[in-house]
C-alpha cells in the first residue's frame, strides 16, 4: 500500500478556488476545477454579490447556448491540459463581458494560489487574475 504525500494535492489545479477581481481586489466567485481524461474544467459554484445586486444573474452578454443562462453553475474553463509546469490550450469565459479568451494557468505559492491568464492572440496581450485555493 502506498500513501501519497499530502503535498501532492497542492500540485494540481483541481479543487475549489476563490476568484479575486483584479480591479477591486474583492472576491467574485468560487470556481471548482475538476479533471476528466486529462482535461481541466472549471464551474462557478458560488457568486459573491453585494446586497443590491442581482443574486442569480444571467449571462446576458454570452452568445450561443450560454446566452441568458444563469452564471451560477456555468462552466467557464474548458480544454485546459497540463503543459510543463502549468496548464494551457484551454479557454476561459468572462461572464461579465460574455467574451471567451484563450487561457493558461500556473500554480503559485506552493499550490495555494493559481495564476489564471486570459488573452487574445498571444499570452503577452492579456491579463492575469490570482485565485486563492479554498479546498
Amino acid at each position: 500500500m502506498s500513501v501519497m504525500p499530502a503535498a501532492s494535492a497542492q500540485e494540481t489545479a483541481v479543487g475549489v478556488w476563490k476568484t479575486i477581481d483584479d480591479e477591486t481586489g474583492k472576491p467574485k466567485s468560487l470556481v471548482r476545477i475538476s479533471e476528466t481524461n486529462g482535461e481541466l474544467r472549471g464551474r462557478i459554484e458560488r457568486l459573491f454579490r453585494d446586497a443590491g445586486e442581482e443574486q442569480n444573474p444571467k449571462c446576458t452578454s454570452c452568445e450561443g447556448a450560454l446566452k441568458d443562462q444563469p452564471i451560477l453553475g456555468m462552466t467557464i474553463i474548458t480544454g485546459m491540459r497540463k503543459e510543463g509546469d502549468g496548464y494551457a490550450g484551454g479557454q476561459i469565459l468572462d461572464p461579465a463581458s460574455g467574451k471567451v479568451y484563450k487561457s493558461k494557468m500556473s500554480l503559485a505559492d506552493g499550490g495555494r494560489k493559481l495564476d489564471v491568464r486570459g488573452y487574445v492572440g498571444v499570452p503577452m496581450f492579456g491579463r492575469t487574475q490570482t485565485w486563492v485555493r479554498v479546498e
